[in-house]
């Protein structure tokens, strides 16, 4: 399974676009989407978009079902809640809001180096140092934050593989349990591996 949000090289418009541009934008796109979608024919709208984005990007249907298959558990989860509690409209425009907000997330990742992008959230936290701030510390917590949705979102597929294996029905004792305490364990390495280097 392709990690969520690897980067892939490429010269296509999103990609020679500066990091703080497209963080940016995927800002302003989620707020968009999340604000003025409010009916199937809205959501549809939208669908095209961020198909767009994605042509402007260079990145195929298969690259893009790559990204979108490890969230799509979460996102049946999200849609038989949402039926269950309201109904099939908004369950419909709810998945769906998720689904291109992650969509474009991935956009940002396939097309951006995590270095670069740390550096554009780095410069725009300058003003900070004057109070004292460690904007070193923060881009840290940045990196091990973008590193650290990968891994769940992997962790997460190898735990419903394996539950597919095995026949099991999906429950919270089944794939939740596993994928926190696996979660649990990863923060544990992340902290040995900073106490180790001197930032506690």
């Amino acid at each position: 399974m392709n990690p969520l949000g690897t980067y892939r090289p490429g010269n296509s418009l999103v990609h020679r676009l500066s990091p703080g541009v497209k963080l940016l934008g995927l800002a302003a796109g989620i707020l968009t989407i999340t604000l003025c979608v409010r009916s199937l024919p809205a959501l549809a709208i939208a669908a095209a978009a961020v198909t767009v984005v994605y042509g402007l990007a260079g990145i195929g249907p298969v690259t893009a079902w790559r990204q979108f298959r490890p969230t799509l558990w979460i996102l049946v989860f999200v849609l038989v809640f949402q039926l269950i509690f309201t109904d099939w409209r908004r369950a419909v425009l709810v998945t769906g809001i998720l689904a291109l907000s992650v969509l474009l997330a991935a956009i940002v990742s396939l097309t951006t180096r995590t270095t670069d992008m740390l550096d554009s959230m780095t410069h725009a936290m300058t003003p900070l140092r004057r109070l004292g701030v460690r904007t070193d510390l923060i881009a840290i917590a940045l990196a091990l934050t973008i590193r650290t949705i990968p891994l769940i979102v992997e962790i997460a597929g190898q735990v419903d593989e394996a539950r597919r294996a095995r026949g099991l029905r999906p429950g919270a004792r089944i794939l939740v349990a596993p994928i926190v305490i696996a979660a649990l364990r990863t923060a544990d390495g992340f902290a040995e591996s900073l106490s180790a280097r001197g930032l506690d």
